[in-house]
Order: structure tokens, then C-alpha cells, then sequence
């Protein structure tokens, strides 16, 4: 499951896709891209005339089309686009925001595509023997989270400090051999568009078993104020006050290839968007 979170709120109608062959996921996954404003603001400024699919793959360009014809209200198919995924990837967001990266000719604009998601971490690693830190900087498109008590909580243990030890001991620099070590996350940065992963999963034994529970998203939260140990001293954005926009979930069956996308809107009311339907939906 996952919660896409915004800044700014923007509302686009919604309508119901058709559903081949199990396409369910990258359905309820094109619905959350079609209402993001930004990301189809994007798509429309990219020049594609010269563009020509590489062997009918091109995975912004069928994205760029689909999202397009949505907003003119044309009846639309998402065939083209569908050939593009492997539908039985389980991160299939990630597929195609890296997808966008190689394909497409004009970097600049690939590059804010992957501004409006990328969260900028600083991972940082203290040698227990000689206090010698050493960094690096990575980056997210979204941030794994956990539930507690029944409420989301917004980056779980992700950010706790883990010390690391025998075969998991780090080369140090200073002292020229692998040692105990203290390893954290940092935030740098945090985008536009903010995306929490729940694990919904948990390998037992060789079992997949669903984790079945109730959680309860807030509808707004200050990941400053929730995480304060997060930010590194060097962390470039002053509010981090993100409001709820939407929430991605898949069906109650371990094998069963059914999501749904529930928009929060204006209005205190949510939409459910299935594969052939609209649903309003009052919270």
C-alpha cells in the first residue's frame, strides 16, 4: 500500500479504466498519475514529434499519450502503454519513473519529473573505535513506513541509528580495517509530492502471509515534527507540512491482482477508482 501526499491540492475527474488481463494495478497506478497536475504538466511540454519507439516500448512517450487523451476526455485505450510493463513487477511506479530517466530525449525535463518524488538522503557511518565518519549522499522516490497502533507511522524505524557488527562490520578509512560501526539516515531534501510505502507483506517459513490490519492515515502531518531526528544539519527545505491526497491499495488476497485508488478531495469525500467504474465515496 502506498500514500501519495501533496503540498498543493489539485483535483482532476476521474474515470473508470478497463481492465486487461489482470491490469488492475498499473490501472489504480495510471489513475493517481493522471490527478497528479504536475507530472501531466510535465508530459505535455516534452517535444515527442521526432520521438520514435524503440520496438513500440517507449514507456514516457505511451504514458505521455495515455495521460493526454485522458484529459481531453477522448474514450482511451492504455493497451499500448500496458505492452511497455512487465505487469508482474511488484514496482511498477519505480519501473516507470526510471523508465522516464532512460527514454526520454530531454533530460531536463526527466530530471523535474524525478524532482516532483526524490527525497535526498545523507547516509552517514561511524567507525566505534575511532568516531571517523564517513558519508553519502543517495536518494528515494518514496519512504517505507510502519503501522503503530493502528495509525500510519510516517517512516517507521527507517531512520534509527543501527550498529553493525561481525560480517556487517565497515571498512573504515582511518583505522584501514573493517570495524564496528554506527549507521543512519539522514534527510536532505524533501520533494513536492511525498510517496509512503506500508508493508503489506511477510515471508514466513517460505509463506507469503498478508498482513491484515486497519490503519489510519492522517490527513495532514509534519515529518519535522514526527521525526525530528531525521534532518540532517544540512537539510534544504523549511516546511515540511504535507496534506493527504491519496491512497493506493491492492486487494485482501495474498494472489489475488486487485487495487483500488481512493482521492481525497476538497469536498471531505473520496473517490474509489476501479477498473471500469467511478465511486463517490463520502469519508
Amino acid at each position: 500500500m502506498s500514500a501519495r501526499f501533496l503540498c498543493r491540492y489539485f483535483y482532476s475527474g476521474v474515470r473508470g479504466l478497463t481492465n486487461y488481463c489482470l491490469s488492475c494495478c498499473v490501472n489504480t497506478l495510471l489513475q493517481t498519475l493522471f490527478a497528479t497536475w504536475e507530472l501531466v504538466d510535465l508530459l505535455k511540454r516534452w517535444d515527442r514529434a521526432h520521438v520514435r519507439p524503440d520496438g513500440g516500448c517507449n514507456v514516457p512517450l505511451e504514458l505521455t499519450k495515455f495521460l493526454v487523451a485522458m484529459q481531453s476526455g477522448e474514450e482511451v485505450s492504455h493497451k499500448n502503454f500496458l505492452h511497455c510493463l512487465d505487469r508482474n513487477g511488484v514496482q511498477r511506479f519505480l519501473f516507470i519513473l526510471n523508465l522516464i530517466q532512460k527514454q526520454m530525449d530531454d533530460k531536463t525535463l526527466a530530471e523535474q519529473i524525478q524532482a516532483l518524488y526524490k527525497i535526498s538522503l545523507e547516509t552517514h557511518v561511524q567507525c566505534l573505535e575511532c568516531d571517523f565518519v564517513q558519508t553519502k549522499d543517495s536518494y528515494l522516490l518514496s519512504l517505507p513506513s510502519a503501522r503503530e497502533r493502528g495509525t500510519l507511522h510516517i517512516t517507521g524505524s527507517f531512520f534509527e541509528e543501527q550498529v553493525l557488527r561481525g560480517m556487517n562490520c565497515f571498512f573504515c578509512v582511518q583505522c584501514e580495517t573493517k570495524t564496528p560501526s554506527k549507521q543512519g539516515v539522514r534527510l536532505l531534501s524533501l520533494p513536492p509530492i511525498l510517496c509512503i510505502q506500508l508493508k503489506r507483506y511477510r515471508s514466513n517459513g517460505g509463506f507469503t502471509r498478508k498482513l491484515g490490519y486497519q490503519v489510519t492515515f492522517p490527513e495532514t502531518f509534519n515529518l519535522q515534527t514526527t521525526v525530528p531526528q531525521a534532518f540532517s544539519m544540512d537539510f534544504a527545505r523549511a516546511n515540511c507540512t504535507y496534506t493527504l491526497y491519496a491512497v493506493v491499495r491492492d486487494s485482501e488476497l495474498v494472489h489475488a491482482d486487485d487495487s483500488h485508488t481512493y482521492k481525497v478531495s476538497w469536498e471531505e469525500c473520496s473517490h474509489l477508482m476501479e477498473e471500469n467504474t467511478d465511486t463517490q465515496r463520502t469519508c
